[in-house]
């Protein structure tokens, strides 16, 4: 019986037998990967950083600002681009200006603060703006100067319900305008655009 005991006493504590190349190709490829997964994930965090900028804004049309040198496309919402035309009661009118006036309105000169993670293909920050407490996104949205992209279903609903701003007569969206009309040249050019007219205006009024 002793000699049995001592048997299995000895089989329990045998050094474990050395793994084969495979085990250990297979050790070391998994430890590679899982490196690999921990340098991506830690560059991930790293782009959608949350970016925070505030300040005097120039308004460049209906959904996009600029806030000194960073460009921000607002989130959530898509305005009519700032040549183009709606059309209400049998006549086409300048939707797209007045969805900036409406911008311009609902900011009234005070700072503008904007936060986001996300950048568009302009590198233009999907930011969300605030000026005096007021949610910029959500406002334009429910004032019927932009649609709903993404966000802010139920204001669009309030808008189309009250027919306000471009729900009060027939339009293209946004994106279906910009397809047909080059979409590429006018994202890249109609704040521009604005710039130069709000600039010229400027001058003239001290004249």
């Amino acid at each position: 019986m002793s000699r049995s005991w001592y048997s299995r006493s000895r089989r329990r504590y045998a050094p474990p037998r050395p793994r084969g190349l495979w085990r250990k190709l297979l050790d070391y490829g998994l430890t590679v990967i899982v490196l690999g997964l921990l340098i991506l994930l830690a560059a991930r965090l790293d782009r959608v950083e949350t970016r925070k900028t505030q300040g005097t804004a120039i308004v460049n049309d209906g959904d996009s600002i600029t806030l000194g040198t960073e460009r921000i496309r607002m989130r959530g919402i898509d305005a009519p681009e700032y040549t183009q035309t709606c059309r209400k009661n049998g006549a086409d009118y300048p939707c797209g200006t007045l969805a900036r006036r409406s911008l311009v309105r609902l900011i009234a000169g005070r700072p503008v603060s904007c936060a986001g993670w996300q950048r568009d293909r302009y590198g233009r920050l999907l930011g969300d703006c605030t000026a005096g407490g007021k949610d910029l996104n959500s406002a334009q949205v429910e004032a019927g100067w932009a649609v709903a992209f993404g966000g802010f279903e139920s204001e669009e609903a309030a808008a189309r319900a009250a027919k306000a701003g471009i729900w009060a007569g027939t339009f293209d969206q946004p994106q279906d305008w910009r397809d047909s009309h080059h979409g590429e040249a006018v994202e890249r050019k109609h704040g521009t655009l604005a710039s130069i007219g709000d600039a010229a205006r400027e001058i003239f009024r001290f004249w």
